[in-house]
């Protein structure tokens, strides 16, 4: 036995639909809209191509250097598998079809040597370094 919804599907269409003007209402009043904090990028982006425009090799240089950076973590987050994960500070990554390791500022605070030896990795390499964050996507928000 299937059960019919109790509001009338007249009244449901104008309950959304009073729902969605009261929504873009309130986009359009610049008032009403909260701004919205300006962050400085926190992270930079080692790209494994090199200023050339040549891929650099091995294929998988990114996820070795962030193996070997793997043991520079928040304190208390190891847990008994942490030799199992990428560091939070250090992460490989593919952007626009290219490997890259995107690189958290604070590791700078936490381990300058361990900085030093990332940046110095990309430097000798020849490798190109972005500054920027990678931000959420739209839909998981």
């Amino acid at each position: 036995m299937v059960k019919s919804s109790s509001v009338p599907v007249s009244t449901a269409a104008s309950t959304a639909a009073s729902s969605a003007a009261s929504a873009v209402s309130a986009a359009a009043d610049p008032a009403s809209a909260r701004p919205r904090p300006v962050t400085v990028a926190n992270e930079f982006i080692i790209q494994g191509v090199n200023a050339e425009g040549k891929t650099f090799r091995p294929s998988d240089w990114a996820e070795r250097l962030c193996g070997v950076m793997a043991c520079f973590r928040p304190e208390g987050s190891g847990g008994p598998n942490a030799h199992l994960k990428y560091s939070p500070y250090v992460r490989p990554t593919i952007l626009d079809g290219i490997r890259s390791v995107v690189v958290n500022e604070e590791l700078r605070g936490l381990q300058p040597l361990a900085w030093h030896f990332v940046m110095d990795f990309a430097r000798d390499n020849d490798l190109r370094i972005v500054e920027a964050c990678i931000l959420p996507d739209a839909d998981s928000r």
